[in-house]
């Protein structure tokens, strides 16, 4: 009993100096109105044991306010809560009871995003080094062949050097998008914003883009804005962002045609690329600018690519303060806008 009362007075020390200050003016007040001497030590001794319950009594609601806390905060650690509704104090704390929740839920939060990290960092580095791994073992694989004496067979040497040049390029062509990639990531690439003449901008990507058009007979269309239509990027990332685009419409586009266009706004211009291809099924939309994210592997190993092309454009898209935005029917056709501002 006895150290119960000396920790409740240990814990109402907290108080002590507006106790001390009320005592001293009451005591004043007492001296102001009475002049015997017993009656004024009577009434200091009453306010003395009143004042030593008073703060017994605080002490005790402090010292189980304080426990409370302490009992919640222990639960936090043992992870014994699912959900901040679930934190409850009494009816005095419940500002407190506020800010532990949205505590709690940002640290949740937080948890849940780094092993969403060490997930994707995880998928990641198992993505790169098969990705690695394909064009290497082929290559090796091609020069292997010329050693053991493909080399003076003149009917398949220079077919195997073409195949292991191939994935040479496709090699450095991963490499390139991951230094890309990651720069972007770290923050490290540094943008060049100007403004631009649209027209005299798209129309040489198309005609370097023509010839694998060709290939597959796909008649790519640029439908030209406005004479004298400027917009405000940089140009050589955006560059990138138009070759991965076109590139993927044309790949993924058997018979049919790929269209650009600029649709003028008032503060902006919408970038369009439309074309008439296999589509996108509706619940890979969403996943389709994840790094090495294939909608069908097999397929898009078939036709190239490093898996990396739309996470890229994704990244240099949204550092020009605007989001890509795709619209995609299953064996109609894919549509991917982003807007620029004039």
């Amino acid at each position: 009993m006895w150290n119960e009362i000396k920790s409740n007075l240990i814990s109402s020390r907290v108080y002590l100096k507006e106790f001390l200050l009320y005592n001293t003016v009451v005591i004043l007040f007492i001296l102001l109105i009475f002049e015997n001497t017993a009656i004024i030590i009577s009434l200091v001794l009453i306010l003395f044991f009143l004042s030593l319950i008073f703060l017994n009594m605080i002490g005790y609601r402090r010292n189980k306010e304080l426990e409370e806390i302490k009992s919640v905060i222990s639960k936090i650690h043992r992870s014994d809560f699912s959900g901040s509704e679930e934190i409850k104090l009494n009816k005095y704390l419940l500002s407190l009871q506020e800010e532990i929740r949205l505590m709690f839920g940002k640290t949740k939060s937080d948890i849940e995003y780094l092993k969403r990290l060490e997930k994707m960092r995880t998928e990641f580095l198992a993505n790169v080094s098969h990705e690695l791994r394909t064009p290497i073992f082929a290559i090796q694989g091609y020069i292997e062949t010329l050693l053991d004496g493909a080399i003076d067979d003149k009917k398949v040497n220079k077919y195997f050097l073409d195949k292991a040049n191939q994935h040479t390029m496709s090699l450095s062509n991963l490499l390139n998008d991951l230094i890309d990639i990651s720069m972007i990531e770290s923050g490290e690439m540094r943008m060049s914003y100007r403004y631009f003449n649209v027209n005299e901008y798209i129309s040489p990507i198309i005609q370097e883009l023509k010839p694998i058009a060709d290939e597959k007979n796909i008649e790519v269309i640029y439908y030209p804005a406005r004479d004298g239509l400027q917009l405000f990027g940089d140009k050589n990332r955006l560059k990138q962002v138009f070759i991965n685009l076109i590139t993927n419409a044309i790949k993924y586009t058997e018979k049919g045609k790929v269209e650009i266009l600029i649709e003028e706004e008032d503060r902006f211009g919408k970038v369009i690329v439309r074309d008439s291809g296999i589509g996108i099924r509706e619940e890979d939309i969403s996943r389709i600018f994840e790094r090495f994210y294939r909608v069908d592997k097999a397929r898009s190993r078939s036709v190239g690519g490093t898996g990396l092309g739309l996470a890229i454009v994704k990244h240099i898209v949204e550092a020009h303060g605007s989001k890509i935005v795709v619209k995609s029917t299953l064996g109609e056709g894919s549509e991917f806008s982003f807007r620029l501002k004039k």
